[in-house]
């Protein structure tokens, strides 16, 4: 019994030596997508609308805002106070309109990512099986160190597969 104990206790460095591990650089990859250039693209274009939207929004406040400071000296109190009122929903409408826009930028931007993580995963689980690696870590994701020794870089293999030059 002992002698299987010590074969075993023997055997267990080599089979952790024998382990095959990867790393990856998912940052090189996704700038290096022709989808994330495309969604960058679609998300400026999309602030843009929306910067233009508030733009119009803004013009409108500063232009009714302009007029009633010249005019409201001259003004009755009911209209006085119904232009205030104006003025005051129309900064409201403003400022909501900013959050929507930034709420629906940022999901915009999170849905077109989660797409291209999603297939950049894929190709790392077919790269990592085919090339028999028990781990693939991706560099970016803030592990401290990875052995470039004992680890085997990845990432032109996925680009690769992704079919990015």
């Amino acid at each position: 019994m002992k002698k299987v104990i010590i074969a075993v206790l023997l055997a267990m460095p080599m089979a952790v030596f024998a382990q095959k591990f990867a790393h990856v650089n998912s940052a090189t990859i996704i700038q290096a997508m022709p989808e994330y250039t495309k969604a960058q693209t679609d998300i400026q274009n999309l602030q843009k609308q929306y910067e233009e939207e508030l733009q119009k929004m803004q013009d409108e406040l500063k232009t009714k805002s302009d007029d009633f400071d010249k005019n409201q000296g001259t003004m009755p109190e009911a209209v006085k106070q119904r232009r205030q009122q104006e003025l005051q929903d129309l900064y409201q409408r403003m400022q909501q309109y900013y959050q929507t826009m930034q709420e629906e930028l940022q999901k915009a931007q999170s849905e077109r990512m989660q797409a291209i993580q999603t297939k950049i995963i894929a190709a790392i689980k077919e790269i990592g099986v085919a090339g028999g690696y028990v781990y693939v870590m991706d560099v970016t994701s803030g592990i401290p160190f990875i052995s470039e020794t004992l680890s085997t870089d990845v990432t032109n293999q996925v680009m690769t597969k992704l079919g990015i030059k």
